[in-house]
């Protein structure tokens, strides 16, 4: 563990719970302790990557913004787990369907990232790395999300390093390998918890189809992803 706080991060240690909820948004973390935690603080404003921590059903759980993409999320996450003690992140976000067997609003578990980037060369493997969740937090989730009646899929990503991309038909080649969606930061994740030998997760809710051009609007956005949220926060305080 190192000393904190960090350039990227104000808070104590201790000031952080061993949970952590990863948005990328910031302004999306305060929705989340507004709407879903008790007795919060915020313990981080640098760089407006917003922190807050308090408590769900009496379990200290912090939620902190990753920003968009794997540098951004690798730089967070990899502070929370060494220099924070930090021993489980669910990044709770979304995502853009490419399968047919996802639709709008379906929740999908994140059993593996695969990835169009370098983020894995920095630990010098003599191969090729497949970023997972880790199981006991994958299948709790999926567990209580079929209690609960959600529409969950479990499955491959892409986390992408393009969100604009110059050829876009490239994503729809990744269906054939049977990826269900694609988003930007849970390979880098997955890859600095392995690495660290903590535990991490992604659920994303399904926002727009790539195939078929569907979205959902902001109110609709809102209520799928507070399904989503709910789930993320049940996995958490059950795990022990």
């Amino acid at each position: 563990m190192y000393i904190t706080p960090t350039p990227h991060n104000e808070a104590a240690l201790g000031e952080i719970a061993k949970t952590v909820l990863m948005p990328g948004d910031p302004l999306r973390a305060k929705e989340i302790a507004d709407a879903f935690l008790e007795d919060y603080t915020c313990v981080n404003t640098v760089r407006n990557m917003l922190a807050f921590t308090g408590t769900y059903m009496g379990k200290k759980i912090s939620v902190m913004g990753s920003g968009m993409g794997m540098p951004s999320i690798g730089i967070y996450s990899y502070e929370l787990f060494h220099h924070y003690d930090v021993d489980c992140i669910i990044r709770v976000g979304s995502a853009g369907g490419i399968s047919k067997k996802v639709g709008l609003r379906d929740i999908v578990a994140v059993m593996g990232a695969s990835t169009n980037s370098n983020y894995a060369s920095q630990f010098h493997l003599p191969g090729t790395f497949a970023p997972i969740a880790d199981f006991s937090l994958l299948r709790h989730a999926v567990e209580i999300a079929e209690a609960k009646g959600l529409s969950i899929q479990v499955g491959n990503i892409l986390s992408s390093d393009v969100f604009y991309n110059d050829l876009p038909e490239d994503s729809f080649t990744w269906e054939k390998m049977g990826i269900l969606a694609v988003e930007m930061e849970a390979a880098a994740l997955y890859m600095n918890a392995a690495r660290a030998g903590k535990k991490a997760l992604g659920l994303m809710t399904i926002s727009d189809h790539l195939a078929t051009g569907e979205a959902l609007s902001s109110d609709e956005r809102q209520t799928g992803f507070a399904e989503m949220i709910g789930l993320a926060l049940d996995t958490a305080v059950t795990m022990e």
